[in-house]
């Protein structure tokens, strides 16, 4: 029986998130059947789950990798900047955080388990996203009549709507505007 080399194991397991992603985001947590995800990686499900223990863990796996990227961004160029990148192709809820990002919302809303595994990885968002303003703050260039924690809280809360919205699919010709004034409502004056 040949080896797989690490290569090939790594390349396979991005293959398989790859699909994923866009089969949760297309059809929900719940409507990724295993035939839909066979279908949406190309792969079977021995070769699914040779990487990943279950769907739940497929889930996470991508949800994580998902929020590290994002938590990268945020530290190098704010979290403004995330909600651009999902304005780049709204069209293409599946091939972007978007699809993953709600899903992410919703079963943190309805399974206290994943909820609770979730949360360091909503705190590690939150932090990069203070982290950043306070750069800021230090730098001259942020608002000082509000607290940090109060101008984080409101970033997030404008991500979370921009998701919502660009899943009902609603109209975004003026989306590029809104974060522009999304970003000089946190800038000094």
């Amino acid at each position: 029986m040949p080896r797989v080399s690490a290569d090939q194991l790594a390349a396979r397991r991005e293959q398989i998130l790859d699909g994923a992603r866009a089969c949760f985001a297309r059809h929900g947590y719940e409507g990724a059947t295993v035939r839909r995800l066979e279908q949406s990686t190309g792969l079977s499900r021995g070769a699914i789950f040779h990487h990943f223990r279950d769907k739940d863990a497929l889930f996470f796996a991508l949800a994580e990798r998902d929020a590290e990227r994002m938590t990268e961004i945020v530290a190098e160029q704010g979290l403004v900047q995330v909600m651009r990148e999902l304005l780049t192709s709204p069209e293409r809820i599946d091939a972007g955080w978007t699809g993953t990002f709600l899903e992410i919302a919703r079963r943190g809303r309805t399974d206290p388990g994943f909820r609770d595994r979730w949360r360091q990885h909503a705190e590690a968002l939150t932090a990069a996203t203070q982290a950043r303003l306070e750069r800021q703050a230090r730098g001259g260039t942020l608002r000082d009549d509000v607290p940090i924690p109060v101008l984080a809280r409101y970033l997030e809360l404008v991500l979370e709507g921009l998701v919502s919205h660009l899943s009902m699919e609603l109209p975004g010709e003026h989306l590029t505007g809104v974060l522009d004034l999304v970003e000089g409502a946190v800038r000094r004056r």
